[in-house]
């Protein structure tokens, strides 16, 4: 008969994970923190960066997806917010004007994920928003400035 401790540590261990989208924005004095390393080693949490502006003395940011225990997530969050790093959750979007889009392909080629790509047919942009990732990395490659985000 399997003994109740081992049964709450079998249901622990298959929860599933969580995932967050979040933006880092890290004062000057923490820029040299490695604060992704700090989440893994720490609070086992996964940091996947989307997409990254940081530079010395000067104020950073992060847009990361965090994938972990629910628990462990909100304790390192807890944490960066301890460190005076803001931390706010990501629910943009990006938005596509189709009016001033030219379907030059010009995005697709920056698109890791796919989710921008000319129809072979209409060579017409497609934008398969389920993929998107939102890391921003089409709206300075569009020359018509048709790519934004609603963030």
């Amino acid at each position: 008969m399997p003994k109740i401790k081992d049964t709450l540590e079998q249901t622990r261990v298959s929860a599933k994970p969580v995932k967050k989208r979040v933006t880092l924005t890290f004062p000057k004095r923490a820029i040299q923190m490695p604060v992704t390393y700090r989440l893994a080693k720490e609070f086992n949490v996964a940091a996947n960066i989307i997409r990254a502006q940081v530079a010395p003395n000067q104020i950073g940011k992060l847009v990361v997806e965090l994938l972990g225990d629910i628990d462990q997530l909100d304790a390192a969050i807890e944490w960066m917010r301890s460190q005076n790093i803001n931390v706010s959750h990501t629910l943009g979007e990006i938005v596509i004007d189709e009016d001033t889009c030219v379907h030059c392909g010009l995005c697709t080629g920056v698109c890791p994920t796919e989710a921008l790509s000319l129809n072979a047919e209409t060579y017409k942009l497609t934008f398969t928003r389920s993929r998107c990732i939102v890391c921003e990395q089409c709206i300075p490659t569009c020359p018509v400035q048709a790519i934004s985000t609603n963030l």
